[in-house]
């Protein structure tokens, strides 16, 4: 292979860092800023292709993360973008509209608790004021906190929070984004490898996975009709403010995978690009498994 191919390659497996990392509890929802090392949301590498040009997209949980990631993707790719925070996490949302407006794009981040109806209708209605409709509905937003002394130590507190932010949200924000969503429109949902191949210390959360599955089943074949489609993306691990902040170890993070290595933010966003893109036109009910190597079904 001549040298100048073999330079465009890259090595998955040495491409991001690798555990052990450094000792790092966190309290929830966790600092971007405090990670080491930092994750990579894109922001020197993505590339955009004029895929979404135009689009209106409301993301949820686009502060940090998986979200940080699909929100620079798609506003790199011509959207905008309005997405949601917790009242917490302001400093690490103003960063996030700060990458989509500097990609020439709408960026609104709207301080919003999911679990709640009334706030998850008031985004809806605010994403439409914002960027006159909704052609893109990104469910990401999560919680999880880990318990490895079992089923006991799961209060009913914490098990209604998973719940309620997990799932009652997705449901209540594609109920109501789907009035103003057009044909061509899209619906894409966050899963999880734990829907597939749950850890027990997090028992209540890949219950949620799970779920989220099944919903994106029925859902795409409820919408065939309409011309809307929906698909889900099932990461492996992700190094995300979430991971120290709600694993009591993350030292070791990742490194279950065959690849050996949690991914980075980046390494999700072209799973949704594609996803929301015209180029994935006959996908529908789909899950995407970006897993590191994991095999799913």
């Amino acid at each position: 292979m001549p040298a100048h191919d073999q330079a465009r390659l890259i090595d998955p497996v040495g491409l991001h860092p690798r555990p052990p990392f450094p000792e790092q509890d966190q309290d929830h929802p966790g600092s971007t800023e405090a990670m080491r090392p930092r994750p990579d949301h894109g922001e020197d590498t993505y590339r955009g292709h004029a895929l979404l040009h135009d689009r209106k997209a409301l993301v949820t949980g686009g502060d940090s993360g998986i979200g940080r990631a699909v929100c620079l993707a798609f506003a790199r790719e011509g959207a905008d973008v309005v997405f949601t925070h917790l009242p917490e996490e302001a400093e690490e949302a103003e960063e996030t509209t700060r990458l989509i407006r500097r990609a020439g794009r709408t960026g609104v981040a709207v301080a919003c608790d999911i679990r709640h109806e009334d706030e998850c209708t008031a985004l809806v209605d605010k994403a439409v004021s914002e960027l006159g409709g909704i052609d893109l509905l990104v469910n990401n937003a999560a919680y999880q906190m880990s318990q490895p002394d079992g089923i006991e130590a799961i209060t009913t507190e914490q098990f209604d929070r998973v719940m309620k932010t997990n799932l009652y949200g997705m449901f209540w924000l594609t109920k109501a984004a789907l009035a103003h969503m057009p044909r061509g429109a899209c619906v894409i949902n966050t899963a999880s490898v734990q829907g597939y191949q749950p850890s027990p210390h997090l028992l209540d959360y890949a219950m949620t996975k799970s779920a989220i599955i099944s919903f994106t089943h029925s859902l795409a074949q409820m919408l065939t009709e309409r011309g809307i489609r929906a698909n889900a993306v099932a990461p492996g691990p992700v190094w995300t403010p979430l991971i120290p902040a709600t694993m009591p170890d993350a030292t070791r993070f990742g490194e279950q995978s065959p690849l050996g290595r949690p991914a980075q933010p980046a390494e999700m966003a072209s799973a949704y690009v594609f996803l929301a893109s015209d180029q994935s036109s006959y996908i529908t009910g789909e899950i995407v498994n970006a897993t590191g190597g994991t095999p799913l079904p």
